[in-house]
């Protein structure tokens, strides 16, 4: 499969593995029946009196009241806040009741939840504790009825079912789970998709599996209360992220369970070739990232990849994602237009093998896939073609003066005339103008000149020890400057969010955590860093390369007004657009009222976590995100998520995010570094293999 220069993203739907994450403070409980005390994980103990409502307004703060089931319908449910998901009742009797009084009131239980040999495995005793839970989680949907009506119809279930799971892993329920696993019954762990059906169907299996003498009438499910407007059932919540996942990404082709998204760049602009090899390698979605070119490229590459999909007939979407807040490294300055020719060479400088070229006529296509040049020259003249034949040599002079030749090997037919494969076997420098040669009875006859030669990048290697001083600067391009004033290397950031915000030893990372570094001083103008990881042979820091300072209270704007301007260029051509740096609920709220603004109720919207804000208010995201009808999905962005959380959590951020979506029934695209080793070398490496094995889950 040929990649080439390109990164890729595995797509997900759900999955049903948690272990923690935190969630907001106020839980709510409804409890009806018989005495249950149930732990929360916050310590605090849920009890469940026959014929009392108790709602919990904070942890640690259970406030019992005398009340029928009609009661619950009187709670006094307030307007939610953005930043908050739980309301507390707008009534409470018992003010002047110290908290002592009723501590020592709600400890008290009947039947109480903490392991017991005796009532192991009493099914009058499980199925207390599944009413317990049962009526916890339609408790949390109760508390939040005022953000669900604002949810549209497409996503109200999956809010709903959102605000089950969220109840469910608030409480602590590993007894109950070792009591249904030796019953051979549900396992908890699994019912992000489908919450309150599983639990009726599990009551109902409890109540069929004892006598009415011992469980009794009064147990029967049909006291749960029913929702009246949507449908809860699992088939149907399963058919729901099924759904979700068609709108955002498409129908999956030929019986495949998972979508693969393909990052490209400037190599895919007009590349035919390149990007029938990823559509027929399984590429379903094409992701095009706004921090990097400019309107006239992405017109390019989009309209490559919608005429090679429509020629294969095979549908691919396009994600383009917004730049966002970003902090990055400063343009350096383009180097000099010359490229490098290397034989390859033994231990002892021998060569080996020569050094594979590719000459083609000026604007000409890429060589065929099964071809993997070394290097590809541009050459400006059709004479050269027409004179050039197998087996001849071409002479020239390098950049330094050297003379070097290049053997004909073999001729292809390309698809906009041919194009030669040469071999050179010393090294040698060519750079734009460079003169070729061929001989022609006996004299040399000139054939062509070599165009187009890419400019080197530039950077500055960095070794643990060093010195970084990063400096304001509003130019875009900064002349490479290898060492300040002071013996430091320097380069700059355009963004003046860095420059405001750090203070002296606050850890720094670039380019997504290959380098860190310590803050030791800072001004307006400059902030010095001390190196303290790097390669052994160091670290190349080159152009817009991320940023990251973890600690640090930078308050970024959602959309900048580069996004603004790149959004009305999405709407018009993209599918998705990729939201980058969401951090809290009002970054939402700006993106859908531009979305309302240009009408672009169609645009499917992917949430890009990758910050621990972000991670920690993703049910909040989510559910505002639900209030509009636009397609959505969340993306798991893990080069920024894990220089931001620190990459021993990654693990666990990332199943805790695709537990959350399962219960939300929205896909998941994981990205970076998915599958690199393949494409940078050929060969994936075993941990790669099983990481894209996970997308299918």
């Amino acid at each position: 499969m040929m990649l080439g220069a390109v990164s890729v993203c595995s797509i997900t739907e759900q999955t049903s593995l948690v272990n923690h994450v935190k969630f907001p403070d106020l839980t709510p409980v409804i409890l009806y029946g018989n005495s249950t005390s149930f732990p929360c994980k916050s310590g605090t103990e849920v009890q469940a009196c026959r014929n009392h409502i108790l709602p919990y307004s904070g942890r640690g703060k259970l406030i019992p009241r005398a009340a029928g089931h009609d009661d619950a319908k009187k709670w006094s449910v307030s307007h939610s806040s953005d930043d908050q998901l739980f309301v507390r009742p707008g009534n409470d009797e018992h003010p002047e009741e110290p908290k002592k009084e009723r501590s020592a009131t709600l400890m008290h239980s009947d039947i109480h939840l903490q392991p017991n040999t005796e009532n192991h495995g009493n099914l009058e005793t499980i199925l207390d504790k599944m009413n317990a839970i049962h009526l916890h989680v339609l408790a949390m949907e109760r508390w939040n009825a005022a953000r669900l009506k604002m949810c549209h119809r497409r996503y109200l279930a999956s809010a709903t079912n959102l605000l089950h799971y969220l109840a469910l892993k608030n409480l602590d329920t590993e007894q109950i789970k070792e009591e249904l696993s030796f019953l051979g019954l549900l396992n908890i762990e699994t019912v992000n998709t489908h919450v309150v059906s599983s639990l009726s169907i599990c009551n109902k299996m409890l109540i069929s599996s004892g006598s009415d003498s011992v469980l009794g009438v009064e147990k029967s499910s049909e006291d749960f209360p029913a929702h009246q407007n949507m449908d809860l059932g699992m088939t149907s919540l399963v058919q729901k992220a099924f759904n979700n996942r068609d709108l955002l990404l498409g129908k999956l082709q030929s019986q495949k369970m998972t979508h693969i998204m393909v990052t490209v760049g400037e190599e895919a602009a007009e590349n035919n070739a390149h990007v029938t090899d990823l559509i027929n390698s399984g590429t379903t979605s094409f992701r095009i990232n706004c921090a990097h070119g400019n309107p006239e490229l992405w017109s390019m590459i989009i309209s490559t990849v919608r005429r090679c999909s429509h020629l294969l007939e095979k549908p691919c979407r396009i994600l383009m994602d917004l730049a966002g807040p970003k902090l990055r490294t400063g343009r350096l300055k383009d180097g000099p237009c010359v490229v490098k020719i290397s034989p390859k060479r033994n231990a002892f400088g021998g060569v080996i093998s020569g050094a594979q070229v590719w000459l083609t006529l000026q604007g000409a296509g890429p060589p065929p896939a099964h071809l993997s040049p070394d290097v590809v020259l541009q050459v400006d003249g059709p004479e050269f073609f027409n004179k050039l034949e197998v087996d001849d040599s071409v002479k020239f002079y390098d950049a330094r003066g050297q003379r070097r030749s290049l053997k004909i090997l073999s001729k292809y037919h390309v698809f906009s005339g041919a194009g030669f494969m040469a071999e050179c076997s010393k090294t040698a420098y060519v750079e734009s103008g460079t003169s070729l040669y061929v001989k022609a009875k006996g004299r040399k006859s000139l054939v062509g000149f070599v165009v187009d030669v890419p400019p080197a990048s530039q950077y500055v290697r960095l070794r643990v020890g060093d010195l970084l001083v990063i400096s304001r600067d509003s130019s875009d391009e900064q002349e490479l400057s290898p060492c300040s004033a002071i013996g430091a290397h320097k380069i700059t950031c355009p963004s003046g969010y860095l420059f405001d915000s750090v203070k002296p030893g606050d850890p720094i990372a670039f380019d997504d955590g290959k380098i860190w570094g310590v803050i030791k001083g800072t001004s307006i103008s400059e902030v010095v860093v001390t190196i303290t990881h790097a390669g052994p042979k160091g670290t190349k820091l080159g152009s817009e390369k991320s940023i990251n300072i973890p600690k640090s209270d930078i308050r970024y704007e959602g959309l900048t007004s580069k996004d603004l301007m790149d959004l009305n260029f999405v709407a018009a051509h993209a599918d998705m657009v990729g939201i980058s740096f969401i951090r809290d609920v009002g970054d939402i709220v700006v993106l859908y009222q531009e979305l309302g603004k240009r009408n672009f109720l169609k645009l499917g919207i992917v949430l890009k976590i990758e910050t621990e804000g972000g991670f920690e208010k993703l049910p909040l995201l989510i559910l505002e995100a639900m209030k509009s009808p636009n397609p959505l999905g969340v993306m798991i962005a893990r080069g920024d998520l894990a220089v931001e959380c620190g990459w021993e959590k990654l693990g666990v951020i990332q199943e805790e995010i695709m537990s959350i979506c399962s219960a939300a029934h929205l896909p998941v695209i994981l990205a970076t570094q998915v599958l690199e080793s393949l494409v940078k070398n050929g060969v994936p490496s075993r941990a790669e293999i099983t990481d894209a094995f996970n997308g299918r889950r």
